[in-house]
């Protein structure tokens, strides 16, 4: 005896309309975070803490909101006010001095916790700027040194083979200006449990399939 097909499946133009709904909604996902990538010049404007590095300021799970504009007089979350300091003989040859980022200027500042990806790595890693290099002139090339505030070390080990400092514009982005507690910790279910995926996979797919309205 066959089986009876779901109602939405034996009407096609019902089926069609569940489908195009679907699809609208992955669609006006995609726009929004689209809008926000370019909102905030960030390929990643929100990103999920993976690990606890950053603790006791981010936990596990926390949903982070990231810029990578500049900010004017906003510093970023948990920066930190640094003084000046003074110019070594080997970083005054090379032109390139430490120095404090005042508020207005951009370009990171010592505290501030920033997001960046690392060459051969595609999670992306949240930790606070430790010390600022900048090349003197009228655009100078900024350099970071960041650390993990529950880590021992600096993130030197964690840079590409012979790297001792991150690129601000091309490795580093974006600064964390928010975020909201535990609500990322759905992602991090799904990235160590895969079978999760598949899961929620079908349940919205039957949700779709079934829906009568």
């Amino acid at each position: 005896m066959l089986f009876s097909l779901p109602f939405s499946l034996s009407n096609p133009r019902l089926f069609l309309t569940q489908f195009l709904n679907f699809a609208l909604i992955l669609s006006t996902a995609f726009i929004l975070w689209k809008g926000l990538s370019l909102a905030s010049n960030s390929p990643s404007p929100i990103v999920v803490v993976l690990s606890g590095s950053m603790e006791p300021a981010f936990w596990r799970g926390d949903l982070l909101i990231l810029w990578n504009r500049d900010m004017g007089n906003w510093a970023g979350t948990g920066a930190a006010k640094t003084v000046k300091s003074a110019i070594d003989g080997k970083d005054a040859e090379m032109g390139v001095v430490e120095e404090v980022v005042e508020r207005g200027k951009g370009g990171g500042r010592v505290g501030e916790v920033v997001v960046y990806n690392v060459v051969g790595k595609s999670i992306p890693i949240v930790h606070r700027i430790m010390r600022r290099h900048a090349t003197r002139g009228e655009k100078p090339h900024i350099s970071l040194l960041t650390k993990g505030d529950n880590n021992p070390t600096d993130d030197i080990d964690l840079y590409a083979n012979g790297q001792y400092y991150l690129d601000r514009e091309t490795e580093v982005i974006g600064s964390v200006v928010g975020y909201v507690p535990y609500v990322g910790y759905i992602t991090i279910l799904l990235s160590e449990h895969p079978w999760l995926k598949s899961v929620m996979l079908c349940l919205m797919g039957y949700v779709v399939v079934m829906q009568r309205e």
